[in-house]
Order: structure tokens, then C-alpha cells, then sequence
């Protein structure tokens, strides 16, 4: 106990120095703007202005400060500046974003408040959030493609829904990776080498370069290339757990140990990837660019911390990895015909992940809790270790198609609209293990395998979709905007234990005895399909050339879908319906600009998952929320030398009906019950009230170069961990952080090197917490003297990290 109390004392200073940090921070930044502003001459501070931005996000090249959407850009230079290599360095400076994570590439990504929570599972719902390759979709039930970040020109957040130009995965919003294009306009090249260490963990490094080529006027090649290693910082440290149901009178000894397992810093990730990328002009109106991109991550370990084991430490008994690889496809034809902007945009996404992971917490609570360890005998009957572990294979296939037509953009009408047509196949295999048991419990054909998952799922979608705006007068605009959708879901395979374990499911239940890749026969096979249509209207008045105001009326929406367990209802579609007024402002003479929104949404019948029996995913509709909210971005630039920036975003998002726990059966939810397992104006999860960040850069001249600081900070307010009461008091709640990176380095001619430090503090952040099963099993309290709170993991973000990269052009 005292232990721990001092543990959380530790923690209460970090958060003072990182609380101090940022006063620090705001104190040294004002100052500096001061100095900066007294000695630059007067010619020079009237001179000094912010870069212009150029977007895409409503299909067409535009000026940031000209959209009217909620709209959040991280421009290469600032990607560059930041240090930013993945998904979690970017997220934590886009306030609009919230996201759970498992490690690379199982980050499940909300957007302003609209999250439920949930395990992303393989069979779980669709996303809320779109992300985005260019013109591709990259997001997979899983979670989006952790795309290395190298050679990007710049990472777009669009808040808010984007139903009418993005569809079914955009219901909340839409992230964009927009890469740096082949040129024929001439050769660059370049290439970055690092080296890092972790706090309590080991040395990183990483290796980028890429080479643009012309082949004449016409066309280029871009080749790009990384190889990145990540060190771990979890440690699997030696331990034992003792079964009750394996015990010495059985035939048993009880207990089993971790010695072959145990390895400090075993979560390590190691990344390499490449990109090619071509243009072709095919005279002065049609451009064909076709890009295919490749990455490979392997992951080590577990990406959370068993805070009753210690800081950054758990103690597991099975092999634990991922072996994460993709490539993408991707097509892209741009012309004219006549006046008419025409973009065909095609893309083929194959990614395949394998791993294991441990699932002896689910095998000791569940023999602790109700002796399910007594079931599992070898084939002389003598009682086996029941320790279980997990070997998974999800196998994924997207493609898409997208055709659009714009008209001129000058147009006092103008419009643009388009088909898409998306396929996706998720090839699902988990199979669940436990050595050595006898020959009639395990699933048939599958030795060792007491429980196996081995299905099919295909969601399809077709849409027809367009807006038109129109200039009333040269300040006002009207635009409206909608998408016609076509939506399946299917789910057929097999799910359960062997007929000899069960009497009624798994084998037991099979209605075709059908072999079905691999799996010995058939127990679900649905389909669900459904069709609607969804709006935008938005209002955008320019009050002068440098300030606009806009309000904002749109739809999102997720398509229903089938749950993997056969005998529960499908889940019915969510709609979100977003209500926004919004700004746009440059000042002092474009020296600084300062956008907002406010805004209210009201989420629809929202689909919600949990871990039922079994540890079996079940979704179901939790009736209906409410998200308050609003969102400011500000950017200065106080002199040629110091440039200001951050944004923030306050949210209050609850709901409005209770949420009982169960539906009707059309699979409606139903509202009226005595003990709601969370009860209206329930704060929902994931989402902190508050999140923001702040960003200073100081550059100056030396010794004939440049020479820079660059100071970070970002703050995530408290957050719930889960909806249901009962299952938030068990996992507790997510803690408020401050995380702070410096950084400082030098440029000169074509090089330039860079130190920094990330996370400054050490901040032991929060989040994500979760059980291995069920929260009310693996979370059970007074069961075990060890674990007398249950066994909650905290999934946390980087330790604080120190490097030094050296960077050339050409």
C-alpha cells in the first residue's frame, strides 16, 4: 500500500511540473514575443505573415481560411518540425481527436466527442471516423493503417461529419494523409538518420530518404523509403499464478511461471516501408498518377502496464506479437472535359496481420471464479495447465472506386458529384489454445484449440453523392449537399468450442456441416442490407476578404451489421446530426489568424459494444446523445523569428436517454427501466471535456545558418473509461496529462541536425484501461489477495524519449 501511495504522489508532482511547464511555456513565449517584436526593425514586423495553407478537404484545391468546415492542418514543415513519425505524435495536436489503442495499428480513432467506447473488435462496428491515403480509405474494422509519416505534405482533421463527400466511415469526421507528389519540374532528394533513447526502455533509430526523378517534361518518379526500430519500455517481469482447479490432488501442481517469457523492455516495434509514386502528363488536361505503397510492422509484447505488477510492468505467460504488413494500390486520373473538372480515383488495399497474445488472465479468473479449470483433462484424463493463449490471422482486402465531376470552381453555380463503390473482405481466424488437451475437447481438425473463430465478413457500400453552392451575392454562399447510400453486411463462418465441450454451441449448433476454411462445419451465416439518405446545408457569409462566418447543417451515419453471435438481433444504423456556426479570421495584417466553431450533435440509436459471455463481442444500439461543444485554433506570427500556435476544444458530450442494456426485437433499444446500466446525462467515455495544445518556435541567425528551440505542450482532461456505471467504477477513471517535447537544432546550407525530447515529464498518461475479459470477471474485487482490485491494464503512451537527427537535401 505504501507503495503504491507513493507512486501517486510521483504522479502529482509530474502533473505540477508539467502544469508549470505550460505557464512556463506561455510566460517564455509572450516574453520572447516582446523582445522579438522591440528588436526587430518596424519595416520588418509590418512584413513578416503567415503561410498561406492549401487544402482539399472538400474535393476541390482551396485556401484553408476559405472552407467553411472545422478544419485542423498539420502543413509538412510543421510535421517536420514536431517530430512527428506516427499516428500518437500527431493526434495529441488535433483537439477535435480522441482515439483508444492495443499498440500499432489497433487504434480505434473518435472524433468531438462521439465515442461509445468499445474493444475493436474484428467483428465490431464499422469505424466513426474516415481515414484516409490521399484519395484512398485506409481504415479497416480494426483500426486505420499506422502509416509511417515521412515525405507527407500534410495531415488534414476534418471535424465534424463529412457524410455528403466521404460517406459511411465519416460519420464524425475524417483524418486525410495527403503525401508529397512525383514532379517533373526537376530532382530533389534527401534523407534523415536518427538515433533515441527511452526511459526505462532501450535505443531506437531510424533511416529515411527519398529521390524524385524527372523522365522528361512529362513525368517523374518518387521513391521513398524508411526503416524505423522503436525500443520498448514494458517489461514482462518473472512471476507465477497458481490455478485453483490445477492443484497437486488432481494430478496438477497448481502453478505455472513466466522465466522462459520474462524480458525487460519486450514491447519493441520494428517498422520498414517504401513508396513509389509516378505522374504522367498526358498534354495540358489529364495527369494519371498511380502510387503503390508498402510497410511491414512487427511488434513485441504488450502495450499496457499491470499498474498491481509496478510502473511499466506485467507479468505474462504466452508469446506475445504482431506481424503487421500491407500494401496499397492506388489510382488516380485527372482531366478536363470541356470546362469540367473529371478525378477518377482507384484503390486496392491487402493487409494481412498474425500474432499471439496471452490469455491466461481470462483462464485464471474464470477458474478462480468458477472452476472452469477442472474441464480441461489431457487424453488419460489427468487435469492440464488451463493457462490459455490466442493465435490470430486477419486477413483484410479493400477496393475501391470513386468518380467525380466538378465544374469551375469561379462559377456563381457550381457543383460537384460523384459515384463510389467500396468492397471490403475481412478473412477473420482466432483461435484460442490450450496445450495438451485431450482429443475430444478440442475443435475438430484443430488440435490444442478449445475455442475457434474462423469467419468471413464482406460489408459493401455504393453511393451517389453531391453538393451545389451557390453565390447569391459576392459575400454570400449557399451550398447543399447530399448522398444517396446502399449498405451490406455479411457475416458466415463458424464460432464456439468442439461438441465435446459444449452440448449447445460451437460444433453443437452447426446448421451446415460444410468443411469452411479450415473450420469443421457452418454456425452463422447472415446478411443485413439497408439504404438511405443523408444531408449538408450550409450558409457561408465573407464579411471581407480576410474574415468569413459560415453555419453548418449535416448528416453522418455508420451502417447496422450482424453480430458473430448467431443468437442475438443485428445492430440497427446510427445517424449523427451536427448543428454548427463557425469562423474564419485573419488580423493584423494576415500576422494572425484565429478560426472557431461551436456546435450541437445529437447521436442517434449509436452503436455500442461490449464483451458479453465468452469474452463474445455483442453490439447493440444504447439510444441516444447529445454532444455541446467548441473548437478554436489560433496561429501568430509575432515576428520573423518567433511563431505562436495551438488550439483547443471543449466538449460536453452525455446522454439523453437512459441506456437500459438490452433491445426490443427488431433490435430497437429500449429506454424505460427500473436500474439503467447508465442513465441519462451520463458523461459518455474516451473524450475529455478539455484538450489543447500550445506550439512556440524561436529561430535565429548563427554562425551563418539558422538556429532554433521549439517548445510543445499538450493537455487531455479527464476522461471516463467506459458507459455502463458499474463497469467504470471497476476500470476507474482516465486521468488528466500534460506532456511537454522540446526540441532545439541548427541548419546550414543543405543540412541541418536536430536534438529533442519527448514527454519531458515522464508522464505515466492514461489511455486506455481495460480487462482481458469480461470487466465484471477480470475486474472482479476481494477474489484474489494479490489482485484485490481485479487485473486492469493501462495502455500509456512513450516514456520520455531523447534523440538527435541529422537531415540533408539535395
Amino acid at each position: 500500500m505504501s507503495k503504491q501511495t507513493s507512486k501517486r504522489r510521483g504522479a502529482g508532482t509530474a502533473r505540477s511540473l508539467s502544469r508549470a511547464s505550460l505557464a512556463a511555456a506561455i510566460y517564455l513565449a509572450i516574453g520572447s514575443a516582446a523582445f522579438a517584436q522591440e528588436a526587430a526593425p518596424e519595416a520588418e514586423q509590418q512584413a513578416v505573415t503567415l503561410d498561406e495553407v492549401t487544402v482539399t478537404a472538400q474535393k476541390r484545391t482551396e485556401n484553408l481560411q476559405k472552407v467553411p468546415i472545422s478544419l485542423q492542418v498539420l502543413d509538412s514543415q510543421r510535421l517536420d518540425d514536431l517530430n512527428v513519425t506516427n499516428f500518437e505524435d500527431y493526434v495529441k495536436y488535433l483537439p477535435s481527436v480522441s482515439y483508444q489503442t492495443f499498440g500499432p495499428g489497433f487504434a480505434q480513432i473518435y472524433m468531438r466527442g462521439v465515442a461509445s467506447g468499445g474493444d475493436g473488435n474484428h467483428s465490431g462496428s464499422l469505424p466513426s471516423v474516415g481515414v484516409y491515403l490521399d484519395e484512398q480509405p485506409i481504415t479497416t474494422i480494426q483500426g486505420p493503417l499506422d502509416i509511417h509519416i515521412y515525405d507527407v505534405e500534410r495531415v488534414e482533421a476534418l471535424a465534424g461529419p463529412q457524410g455528403t463527400l466521404y460517406g459511411a466511415s465519416s460519420q464524425a469526421g475524417t483524418l486525410r494523409i495527403i503525401t508529397n507528389k512525383a514532379d517533373p519540374s526537376g530532382f530533389e532528394a534527401g534523407y534523415t538518420v536518427g538515433l533515441d533513447s527511452t526511459s526505462n526502455g532501450g535505443m531506437g533509430h531510424v533511416a529515411e530518404g527519398f529521390v524524385n526523378l524527372p523522365m522528361g517534361d512529362n513525368a517523374a518518379i518518387r521513391l521513398v523509403g524508411w526503416k524505423e526500430k522503436e525500443a520498448g519500455y514494458i517489461d514482462n517481469v518473472s512471476g507465477s499464478r497458481t490455478y485453483p482447479s490445477w492443484d497437486a490432488d488432481s494430478g496438477g501442481n497448481g502453478t505455472e511461471f513466466n522465466d522462459d517469457l520474462a524480458g525487460k523492455d519486450y514491447n519493441d516495434i520494428d517498422t520498414m516501408g517504401a513508396r513509389i509514386g509516378a505522374v504522367i502528363n498526358l498534354g495540358d488536361n489529364w495527369t494519371i498518377s498511380p502510387t503503390v505503397m508498402h510497410q511491414r510492422t512487427e511488434a513485441g509484447g504488450f502495450f499496457a502496464f499491470d499498474p498491481v505488477v509496478g510502473d511499466l510492468e506485467v507479468t505474462h505467460f504466452n508469446p506475445e506479437y504482431s506481424d503487421d504488413q500491407w500494401t496499397q494500390a492506388a489510382l488516380t486520373i485527372e482531366g478536363k472535359i470541356g470546362n469540367f473538372d473529371v478525378t477518377y480515383a482507384f484503390a486496392h488495399l491487402d493487409r494481412d496481420v498474425d500474432g499471439a497474445s496471452d490469455y491466461s488472465d481470462y483462464a485464471f479468473w474464470y477458474d478462480t471464479l468458477a472452476g472452469y479449470g477442472a474441464y480441461f483433462y489431457d487424453n488419460d484424463g489427468n487435469l492440464v495447465n488451463p493457462s490459455q493463449y490466442i493465435q490470430f490471422r486477419d486477413q483484410y482486402k479493400k477496393a475501391s472506386h470513386e468518380i467525380r465531376i466538378s465544374s469551375p470552381q469561379e462559377n456563381r453555380v457550381r457543383f460537384v458529384g460523384g459515384f463510389f463503390f467500396q468492397k471490403q473482405d475481412h478473412d477473420i481466424q482466432q483461435d484460442y489454445r490450450i496445450d495438451g488437451i485431450a482429443d475430444f475437447l478440442h475443435v475438430t481438425g484443430w488440435p490444442n484449440t478449445i475455442w475457434l473463430t474462423k469467419q468471413f465478413r464482406e460489408d459493401d457500400d455504393q453511393a451517389v453523392f453531391g453538393e451545389v453552392s451557390f453565390d447569391f451575392t459576392d459575400r454570400l454562399t449557399g451550398t447543399l449537399g447530399a448522398r444517396h447510400f446502399q449498405a451490406d453486411n455479411s457475416l458466415k463462418g463458424f464460432f464456439g468450442y468442439s461438441a465435446g465441450y459444449s452440448s449447445g454451441t460451437g460444433e453443437a449448433a452447426c446448421f451446415d456441416q460444410t468443411d469452411f476454411n479450415g473450420a469443421p462445419c457452418v454456425n452463422l451465416d447472415k446478411k443485413v442490407d439497408e439504404s438511405g439518405t443523408i444531408g449538408k446545408a450550409n450558409l457561408t457569409f465573407q464579411v471581407d476578404d480576410t474574415k468569413m462566418v459560415y453555419v453548418t447543417w449535416s448528416e453522418g451515419f455508420r451502417p447496422g451489421g450482424i453480430n458473430r453471435r448467431g443468437t442475438l438481433p443485428p445492430y440497427l444504423s446510427d445517424y449523427l446530426t451536427n448543428f454548427e456556426i463557425g469562423w474564419k479570421t485573419t488580423w493584423a495584417d494576415n500576422r494572425l489568424s484565429f478560426n472557431g466553431s461551436v456546435f450541437r450533435q445529437d447521436w442517434e440509436d449509436f452503436q455500442f459494444s461490449i464483451l458479453g459471455a465468452n469474452g463474445l463481442t455483442e453490439i447493440k444500439n444504447a439510444n441516444q446523445a447529445q454532444i455541446d461543444g467548441m473548437e478554436l485554433e489560433l496561429n501568430w506570427a509575432a515576428s520573423y523569428n518567433l511563431s505562436i500556435g495551438g488550439g483547443v476544444a471543449f466538449y460536453d458530450a452525455k446522454l439523453t436517454d437512459n441506456y437500459c442494456g438490452f433491445t426490443d426485437a427488431e433490435g430497437n433499444p429500449v429506454t424505460d427501466c427500473a436500474d439503467p446500466e447508465a442513465p441519462s446525462g451520463t458523461q459518455l467515455p474516451v473524450t475529455p471535456k478539455f484538450k489543447g495544445n500550445l506550439i512556440a518556435r524561436y529561430s535565429f541567425d548563427l554562425a551563418g545558418g539558422e538556429a532554433y528551440w521549439q517548445a510543445a505542450l499538450s493537455h487531455v482532461g479527464e476522461r471516463k473509461s467506459d458507459l455502463r456505471l458499474l463497469e467504470r467504477s471497476i476500470l476507474g477513471d482516465l486521468g488528466a496529462y500534460t506532456t511537454a517535447d522540446f526540441s532545439a537544432g541548427f541548419r546550414k546550407n543543405d543540412w541541418s541536425v536536430d536534438l529533442y525530447v519527448s514527454n519531458l515529464f515522464d508522464e505515466r498518461a492514461e489511455i486506455f484501461k481495460f480487462t482481458a475479459c469480461g470487466e465484471t470477471v477480470c475486474g472482479a474485487s476481494g477474489v484474489d489477495p494479490v489482485y484485490t482490485d481485479g487485473q486492469v491494464y493501462t495502455a500509456t503512451i512513450r516514456p520520455r524519449t531523447v534523440g538527435i537527427r541529422f537531415s540533408q537535401s539535395f
